[in-house]
């Protein structure tokens, strides 16, 4: 679907402390300028003042351009999904796993010529417990990840911290006990060190949640970790980028519009989109063609 807005009326979120930052930001701020964009730059303190921002400045804008990561995306979602406003990506953190999901480029002058180019997609959202989510929500050895992945490893490993991070994490993996109730079938009792819920394709800076996943299949996408030694995982983090983790041993995977997991013992967090929101038991759905984005 291909849409011009009128007058290119842009309300603008940009995260300076980015990654890829600096002057950079201000060279793609004068492009889109430049290619007729009227932007009202919001400085914020809190991403998480962004929603509230969204929506009190909805009738004066045309769509909504965010600087940054995937935890910049996702602090916005609520404000995006109640207004409808189409979103401009500019990736400018880490991983960029949702542009990379969607194809926009990395290079901030070619990510904004997707803006300028008008053609949108409605793309599907997960949610979880209430809280909507882009990429993947999941809980055990991704959320050791998350509270270990500092933002001073980020900045000097970039993409990398990830996987440095990982093979970090696995030695202090312990496996959990869950059960895993699809669109209200029968549950299934697991053992894993992970259990991942994808909406998009990619996560963790490139890994590949199903080899087949996208963002506008209208489901959701399950794998459960349950590898039991150290270097059984290390071996896995190949295939787990390539998507095709769920034909190794020790990986089970389903697919579903609705997912319940329940853990025993107590209740365990989850990290959606890189961000730790929400505990289990819990409950994940995927709302269809939520949102209109911009893409190539």
């Amino acid at each position: 679907m291909t849409q011009q807005t009128k007058s290119k009326r842009a309300l603008v979120f940009v995260n300076r402390q980015a990654r890829q930052g600096g002057d950079k930001i201000n060279e793609a701020l004068e492009q889109l300028e430049n290619l007729g964009f009227d932007l009202l730059e919001k400085k914020i303190k809190n991403a998480d003042q962004i929603p509230g921002v969204i929506r009190s400045n909805q009738d004066k804008v045309d769509l909504v351009i965010i600087g940054g990561g995937d935890g910049t995306m996702n602090a916005a979602v609520e404000g995006l999904v109640e207004t409808q406003l189409p979103l401009g990506i500019l990736p400018l953190g880490t991983a960029n796993d949702l542009a990379r999901t969607l194809g926009i480029p990395t290079t901030l002058p070619e990510a904004c010529q997707v803006i300028a180019s008008g053609k949108m997609q409605r793309i599907d959202l997960g949610w979880v417990n209430g809280k909507y989510f882009f990429n993947v929500a999941s809980l055990g050895l991704s959320v050791k990840i998350t509270r270990q992945l500092t933002k001073d490893i980020k900045q000097k490993w970039g993409v990398l911290a990830y996987a440095i991070t990982a093979s970090k994490a696995v030695w202090e993996s312990r496996p959990f006990n869950a059960s895993i109730r699809i669109n209200g079938e029968e549950p299934i009792l697991v053992r894993a060190l992970q259990i991942a819920v994808g909406n998009g394709r990619y996560y963790g800076g490139g890994m590949t949640v199903a080899e087949d996943a996208a963002i506008d299949d209208r489901r959701l996408d399950l794998y459960s970790l349950e590898a039991k030694d150290w270097w059984h995982i290390l071996a896995l983090m190949p295939a787990m980028r390539q998507g095709n983790h769920a034909s190794w041993p020790g990986v089970r995977a389903f697919q579903g519009q609705e997912i319940e997991i329940t853990t025993y013992s107590k209740k365990r967090p989850i990290n959606t989109d890189g961000e730790i929101t929400t505990t289990t038991p819990a409950t994940f759905r995927v709302i269809p063609q939520a949102l209109p984005v911009y893409v190539p």
